[in-house]
This record gives structure tokens, C-alpha cells and sequence, in this order.
């Protein structure tokens, strides 16, 4: 018999927050201009993953905390590699992403915490065992690593950077904390980049977490706020973002003002995507954005510049708990990570896992 303290801890426990051996509430269903999206699981028992990409027809997974890259198929997980990375706090592996010319020479490039600092790697599938160099002496910290990489569609490799504690390094130019850094395939510098002989491309940042391209090739970047003002940024090259001086909507003519923002309970942006193309087409040129303290999914529609949000919606809230990322598909459906095994979560049965939105 369990004892009746025991039983009354877990009762309030699910009320509250969710006990840890609870099962998950029945996937949803979504509906849309009169049709359903259905949410299904592709992989369940993940570890704090933190970034899921495709390359051709393979998907491959981090987990931050374990250090790994796992491919996916069909639901079941194998181990590719593993980097020995510095888990502390919100440091490990971190973003990924696949090589433009990944067909032809199976490159994968990796955002990883090390006990010096933070850099990036890349490694080929074929011969996983050895890394090569692209960026080194990212600061790293417990806190605000930023993490996220994607190439864009210049093809180059995009890299987003948080303050590493120390806030006055956003505003300097000469640091590679909180920016947004911009380099080649192989690690140099583009000749178009804003400031000579730099990969910095923007600046003013506290904790970048998300990098999305919508149909137009207009970056906008997720970034967490102190305790207030989580901020959806549309980036420019050469900008200042405002951190540390403000946060949220300064109206100061120097600083480029968030296109939209949210507090921390209902948001603590993560992974963000555009729909193009998709197998949704509502919600195509619509901005996606993972919210892990929000526990939720952000749909964000913008108007034709660009510049202001027309609508948004939550879904999914509460539903799965903290979402890390989501990004579309090679099929036009959205995937999303869960986490609620970062530290900060209350993880359920089969928890963490890969969620799915679309239609059958």
C-alpha cells in the first residue's frame, strides 16, 4: 500500500504540475479551415534533445546533456557519435545542422559547450569519429549559450550566441557573445559581412535560441528576455539589438525595436521555423516558435513587410510541456521537440520525444 502522505504528494503533484510517472494526455487534434491535423509521436525516451535536422532522407537528433548524435529511422534511435561537452547548466550539445552539399559529402556541423568554450564543429557520417574546427572561442557559462546554427539561404553557416553571463559583451564588437555571427561553410569570413574581417553580423543580444528564414530569405531570431520581454527579432545586417541597455520596445532610433513580444510565463522562446510550401498551406509564411516555459507552440502571422504581427495563436498549451524546437519536415509537417528532461521540466512516460503536426 503506498502510504497516504506518499499518494497525497502525487495528487497534488498531477494537479499542479504534473507527476513524473503520469501518463501524457491523448495526442490532440488541431482543427483547420474545416479539416483536422492530427499531432503523432515519431520517437519517444529521448534525453534533453535540443535540435532535430533532416539531411536528404536521414534525421539526425542531439541530446545535449548525453553529448550525442542519434539517427532516426522510423521511430528508432542509433548513436552516430558522441563529444565530450561541458553539461553545466544550460551548456552540452547543442544545434546542428546539415551541410548544403550534405548529399555529396555527409557533413554535419555541431554547436557544442566545451570547458573552454563554445564552438563549432563539423564531422562527416561517413567517418564520424574525426571533427574538424570551424569556430572556436565562442564564451561559454552555465547560462545564456545561445546555440542554434543553420545555413541560410546564402549558404552560409549562421550561428546564434548568447551573453555567457557577462551582459557588456553583447555591446562589444570585438566579442562573439551575444550576436549573431555569420561565416562560410568552411569557418571564414564572408567578404559581405557588416564589419571587416569579423563574423559578427549582429549585435545586442542576450540569448539567441532561434534562427527561421521566411519566403523572402528575412532572418528572424527567437531570443529569451531577463524576466520580462521575450523578444521575435527581424534581423538586419550590422544592427544593435538593444542588450543590455534595453529590453523589449525602446523607441530609441540606434536600437532596432522586437517585432513582437511576450513574457516569460507564456513564452521563453526556443527553435523557430516558417512554413513554405508546406503540407499546410493556412499556414504557409506563418512563424513558428517552440515556448519551453510557456509550454506551448506560437503560430505568429506578419504582415507583408515583415515588420509587425497581424495574428497569432497558442496551440498545443500545456499539452507537452517545455518544446524546444520545431521545424518543418521534408514531408511539409511540422516537428517538434519536447523537454522536459533539461533540468527545469516534469518529464512523463516516454518523455522526451518528437512530436509531429500535419495531416495523415
Amino acid at each position: 500500500m503506498i502510504p497516504l502522505p506518499i499518494l497525497s504528494a502525487c495528487i497534488v503533484a498531477i494537479l499542479v504540475a504534473g507527476c513524473n510517472n503520469a501518463a501524457p494526455q491523448p495526442d490532440p487534434e488541431i482543427p483547420v479551415n474545416g479539416r483536422v491535423l492530427e499531432v503523432t509521436t515519431i520517437a519517444e525516451d529521448l534525453q534533453a534533445p535540443w535540435e532535430v535536422a533532416f539531411a536528404g532522407d536521414r534525421v539526425f537528433v542531439t541530446e545535449r546533456d548525453q553529448g550525442r548524435v542519434l539517427e532516426l529511422v522510423d521511430g528508432d534511435q542509433s548513436e552516430l557519435r558522441s563529444f565530450e561537452v561541458d553539461a553545466t547548466g544550460e551548456g552540452g550539445l547543442l544545434g546542428m545542422a546539415p551541410s548544403p552539399d550534405f548529399e555529396d559529402n555527409g557533413q554535419l556541423y555541431v554547436y557544442l559547450t566545451t570547458s573552454a568554450d563554445n564552438r563549432v564543429l563539423r564531422f562527416s557520417t561517413d567517418n564520424p569519429g574525426q571533427s574538424e574546427e570551424i569556430l572556436t572561442g565562442i564564451p561559454s557559462h552555465s547560462i545564456h549559450n545561445g546555440g542554434r546554427i543553420a545555413f541560410g539561404p546564402d549558404d552560409h553557416l549562421w550561428i546564434a550566441t548568447g551573453d555567457a553571463g557577462t551582459p557588456d559583451r553583447s555591446q562589444d564588437p570585438d566579442s562573439l557573445a551575444g550576436k549573431i555571427l555569420r561565416v562560410t561553410a568552411d569557418g571564414s569570413i564572408p567578404d559581405d559581412n557588416p564589419f571587416a574581417d569579423s563574423p559578427v553580423y549582429a549585435l545586442g543580444l542576450r540569448n539567441v535560441q532561434g534562427l527561421a528564414w521566411n519566403g523572402d530569405d528575412q532572418l528572424y531570431a527567437t531570443e529569451f528576455g531577463p524576466d520580462v520581454d521575450d523578444e521575435i527579432n527581424r534581423i538586419e545586417a550590422g544592427e544593435n539589438y538593444g542588450w543590455p541597455e534595453v529590453t523589449g520596445e525602446s523607441e530609441e532610433e540606434e536600437l532596432i525595436d522586437p517585432v513582437f513580444v511576450r513574457q516569460p510565463p507564456v513564452a521563453s522562446w526556443s527553435g523557430a521555423t516558417f512554413l513554405v510550401e508546406s503540407a499546410i498551406p493556412e499556414w504557409d509564411d506563418h512563424l513558428f516558435v517552440a515556448a519551453l516555459r510557456g509550454g506551448r507552440l506560437w503560430r505568429i502571422e506578419l504582415s507583408d513587410d515583415g515588420q509587425e504581427v497581424v495574428d497569432d495563436d497558442e496551440l498545443l498549451v500545456d499539452h507537452y510541456g517545455r518544446l524546444r524546437q520545431v521545424t518543418q519536415a521534408p514531408d511539409g509537417s511540422l516537428w517538434i521537440l519536447t523537454n522536459n528532461h533539461d533540468g527545469r521540466g516534469s518529464p512523463t512516460e516516454g518523455d522526451d520525444r518528437i512530436l509531429r503536426i500535419g495531416p495523415d
